[in-house]
């Protein structure tokens, strides 16, 4: 696995597949709608401010607005191009793994790398998945590899929960620890390709929080032996195993949301797709030749191992001539954190290695969509700056220029436009939902379904803000060379204490004073910041009561987030803490 430079494209190592020949024609045509909308609404805000001319502030407020609505803009237009495919039924321009149809010659190793995690909660889904592999017809050899990045204390209670169920394992199931922590997780996977991977044909690779069925990793299995061009298959795992009411909340939206996002992305990545490290299938010759991660030059947080690996190995295996595909695909979970807390948590480490992603735009060989990808993914935690940035100009020139009524009105077009692409898709997703009367049920119909998303979006409403205010305290803190460290994830809390929460967002609380107390000088202003303002002051109580696990609904009465009913698989069913 020999370390990859990127002041120079690498020999191909295969022709590079034939590319379907309206797939330009679709990226072109996303590009197009998204720069039709964004330059109609920055040319509104163009004409509104030059009522009475333009100053610093009104250029300032365009530099910011332009690139902030086309944000807004390419994700309505994919989520619309998603909403149009589901509903015509059509949701072509990806793979779909064929059913095994013979038998698979080439050998697969599933990897789940750990570091910290709770023991029984891991071993559980492990038991799970092993059980369910073994029950697949046409399984091909299969072996599971647990990769240990924990501390002594941690692996002398996995080596016991390995040994006690590797004894009785259908399939061979092998654990490994590494005494040092060298790069992280693509460190830790870097290691095995080199020890063991030579064995291998195809590598499923899991999160500590994944689950995958015996028929998925059979079917991806066969997809990659059927296809020789393809490198990686990226499936879109659904969100399982919520409790808290911020995880039913997330489960919902990944639910409702998320299929018409999906679909938008696959119609335009076609062969050109990205990897989110976890639930996917691998070709481990690809991977080895392709994926060799350097250390980057200068110091963390820019410097030093990629964090962000996933998005960056894509990108080496598409430089060197093989596809890369997403797929749905039934039997691909994950779970997701248990709070708004540690889901900034985890964000804190996303907005790091995305960001140290931006020196690497101009990285030799990469297809340009593979720079397209890298790019959206750091100015995802950008964007938040920029949102208050732009917040703090308007509020600036509103208090020192006198309002105009012509200017007023353009300016009040564009926020309803921004209304309408922000919350389109939540809507699309909700006429999708209605429209199939199997699908409106297993949301517990008509009635919970409007309600669900009625408090999703209030919910999201109140915590715009919040995220806003906590990734720019991010992206101070990267730009200043605050490291993020890889910390134990937590998949479950007891709650929040509100004291605690308070502490935590003591900072949202003082600039949503700060905006309240600006109310008698700037009434105008003021009305428009009131949802801003609410969020933020709102942020600690907002976190502490999402954190809970809600009680049980009463017999016959549907709980808000109802979403489908989880597989009744066997295998899901069994995928239970085990003993530590």
């Amino acid at each position: 696995m020999p370390v990859q430079r990127f002041d120079r494209p690498p020999v191909q190592s295969i022709d590079r597949p034939r590319v379907p020949s309206d797939m330009a024609a679709r990226r072109i045509l996303l590009i197009l709608l998204t720069m039709v909308l964004a330059f109609g609404a920055s040319g509104e805000v163009r004409l509104a401010l030059l009522e009475d001319g333009l100053d610093v502030w009104d250029i300032v407020l365009l530099l910011l607005f332009l690139p902030l609505f086309g944000w807004v803009a390419f994700g309505f237009v994919g989520a619309a191009i998603g909403f149009v495919l589901l509903m015509g039924g059509n949701v072509s321009g990806f793979i779909d793994p064929p059913p095994p149809r013979r038998r698979i010659t080439g050998r697969t190793a599933v990897v789940m790398p750990i570091y910290e995690e709770d023991v029984g909660e891991v071993f559980g889904r492990i038991a799970a998945m092993i059980r369910s592999i073994a029950h697949t017809p046409g399984a091909p050899p299969i072996d599971f590899f647990v990769l240990s990045d924990s501390g002594p204390e941690a692996g002398r209670r996995e080596l016991r929960a390995w040994a006690e169920l590797a004894a009785g394992s259908p399939i061979p199931l092998y654990y490994r620890r590494r005494d040092k922590n060298v790069a992280r997780k693509p460190g830790n996977l870097a290691e095995w390709v080199r020890r063991f991977g030579g064995a291998y044909d195809y590598m499923t690779v899991l999160d500590a929080d994944s689950l995958m069925s015996g028929p998925a990793i059979v079917a991806l299995s066969d997809a990659m032996e059927a296809r020789p061009s393809i490198g990686l298959i990226q499936t879109v795992p659904l969100v399982i195993g919520a409790t808290t009411v911020f995880q039913r909340w997330m489960q919902f939206a990944n639910r409702l949301y998320g299929p018409i996002a999906s679909a938008g992305l696959l119609w335009w990545w076609g062969g050109e797709a990205s990897f989110w490290g976890h639930n996917a299938i691998v070709r481990v010759a690809a991977f080895a030749e392709s994926c060799g991660l350097p250390e980057l030059p200068g110091k963390p947080p820019f410097g030093g191992y990629v964090m962000s690996h996933d998005i960056i190995e894509a990108a080496l295996l598409r430089r060197r001539g093989w596809s890369v595909h997403t797929i749905t695909v039934n039997g691909s979970y994950e779970e997701h954190p248990p709070t708004l807390v540690d889901h900034a948590i985890r964000d804190r480490r996303w907005a790091q290695g995305n960001i140290q992603h931006v020196p690497l735009l101009g990285a030799a060989g990469f297809h340009w969509i593979s720079r397209l990808q890298m790019l959206v993914g750091a100015s995802a935690y950008a964007t938040s700056s920029l949102w208050l940035l732009l917040i703090l100009t308007t509020l600036a020139q509103q208090l020192h220029i006198l309002n105009d009524p012509a200017a007023a009105a353009s300016t009040r077009d564009v926020l309803i436009l921004t209304v309408a692409l922000l919350f389109g898709p939540k809507l699309m997703a909700l006429i999708w939902a209605l429209s199939d009367p199997e699908r409106r049920r297993s949301f517990g119909g008509t009635g919970p379904l409007l309600r669900s998303v009625a408090a999703e979006i209030v919910l999201s409403i109140l915590m715009a803000p919040a995220a806003m205010l906590t990734q720019t305290f991010v992206i101070v803190a990267i730009l200043r060379g605050k490291r993020s460290d890889w910390a134990a994830q937590a998949r479950d809390r007891g709650g929040i204490p509100i004291d605690e929460a308070i502490r935590l967002y003591r900072w949202h609380l003082a600039l949503g004073a700060a905006f309240l107390l600006i109310a008698p000088f700037a009434p105008g202003a003021a009305a428009w910041l009131a949802p801003i303002t609410v969020g933020l002051l709102g942020a600690p109580w907002l976190a502490s009561l999402t954190s809970r696990t809600p009680r049980r609904p009463e017999p016959g009465t549907l709980p808000l987030f109802a979403v489908p009913a989880e597989p009744a698989d066997p295998w899901l069913a069994n995928a239970k803490p085990l003993a530590a």
